[in-house]
């Protein structure tokens, strides 16, 4: 007695549509995996051009470009802390005292002052508290304020420039020397770094580079 020949499950047509279904699977993860990337490293997630409301709409353009102010006047702690910190209210008025003195814009800096209370600054650059970051190992060891805030100098506000993703600081710390400057240019504007021998500049400041990848250099 012959046997009856079994029923076929699936037709041929169906080794087509897995093959459709497998590359439509691909796309749709691919895409997605793309999507999430872009965003992660779009303005609207890292804040790239951005501008804070502020109590007082501080120009750093009029006080770097036009009146010459260094960096360090008003950033003190900038090369002996971690934190640049800002300045104290004493210090805005230490030329406000005598400069425009009952512009209405400055009445924030007034009340600060003689109520002894200070001004709430919104951050601009807002690491994640898992980040560790000192800027004195940084301006201590040749990287300008300009590479990581900017032309600052053509800024009526402030706002931030890089997107301070962990890829970005990576990028640096993988290959720091383009970015390395002279002690006395760490706060100059415009600063040509084709102008100067980075490989100098990595023995002058005794930089280790294989060492600047380590997880615990920024996660402490």
């Amino acid at each position: 007695m012959k046997s009856r020949p079994s029923a076929q499950v699936f037709r041929p047509r169906s080794n087509a549509l897995v093959v459709v279904f497998g590359a439509f699977m691909v796309v749709v993860v691919a895409g997605t995996a793309t999507a999430v990337i872009l965003y992660a490293n779009s303005a609207f997630v890292t804040g790239v051009g951005e501008t804070l409301q502020q109590p007082v709409p501080f120009s750093h353009q009029h006080h770097v470009a036009e009146l010459g102010i260094d960096c360090r006047y008003c950033h003190a702690d900038v090369d002996r802390s971690a934190v640049a910190g800002v300045p104290p209210t004493s210090t805005c008025m230490s030329c406000h005292s005598q400069l425009w003195t009952h512009a209405q814009m400055l009445e924030p800096v007034r009340k600060s002052l003689e109520r002894d209370e200070p001004l709430r600054w919104n951050r601009v650059h807002d690491l994640a508290d898992y980040v560790y970051f000192n800027h004195a190992a940084h301006v201590n060891n040749g990287v300008g304020c300009e590479s990581c805030h900017g032309r600052v100098d053509r800024m009526p506000l402030a706002r931030q420039v890089q997107p301070l993703t962990m890829s970005w600081c990576l990028d640096c710390h993988r290959n720091p020397g383009p970015n390395l400057r002279p002690e006395q240019a760490i706060t100059a504007m415009g600063f040509d770094a084709a102008a100067v021998d980075s490989h100098a500049l990595l023995e002058r400041y005794g930089i280790q580079v294989d060492r600047l990848s380590d997880c615990s250099v920024c996660h402490r």
